[in-house]
């Protein structure tokens, strides 16, 4: 790759909250400026801009990601799913239920890491959503309502399962 490479432009089709966007980005282009900046959707915020702190978490195949550690272009032919595009989910509704949040710049993120947590595991261990609730940063106020949340629509899911059988 030569010194101009990431100078490049290039135009890039993304696969975001189940629409497809094309855009004109330079190679160099973060997601998380490509999400916000060209696409509008800005629930991802920009924190630390070196995946730290997770505020700008978006879900790729099902999987959490920073999405100012990633590329644009290394998105291509990969289902993104933001904030934007969860619905009242159950996550969204827990978090407003147990006052999961205080300022809100973090709230998306976890959002999201919870959403991904629960998309690979119905019913992960307390160990498991510690580890991947360590993931994101919040300044603001303790995880413990955030674990509430979380727990509460794990319990939910289960009651369901239970009622179905």
């Amino acid at each position: 790759m030569n010194s101009h490479s990431a100078d490049r432009k290039v135009t890039i089709q993304l696969e975001i909250n189940e629409e497809r966007y094309e855009r004109d980005i330079l190679a160099s282009d973060i997601l998380l400026d490509v999400l916000r900046d060209k696409i509008g959707l800005t629930g991802a915020k920009p924190g630390c801009l070196n995946g730290d702190c997770g505020a700008c978490t978006v879900i790729i195949n099902k999987q959490p990601m920073k999405s100012c550690l990633m590329l644009a272009i290394e998105a291509i032919d990969s289902e993104i799913l933001t904030i934007e595009g969860l619905k009242n989910t159950p996550i969204q509704r827990a978090f407003v239920e147990h006052f999961a949040f205080q300022c809100g710049y973090c709230t998306s993120g976890f959002i999201m890491i919870c959403q991904a947590l629960l998309l690979n595991d119905r019913n992960p261990s307390p160990e498991k959503i510690e580890t991947w609730l360590s993931s994101n940063i919040c300044r603001c106020t303790g995880y413990k309502e955030i674990e509430k949340a979380i727990y509460s629509v794990i319990e939910n899911v289960n009651i369901k399962n239970q009622t179905n059988q």
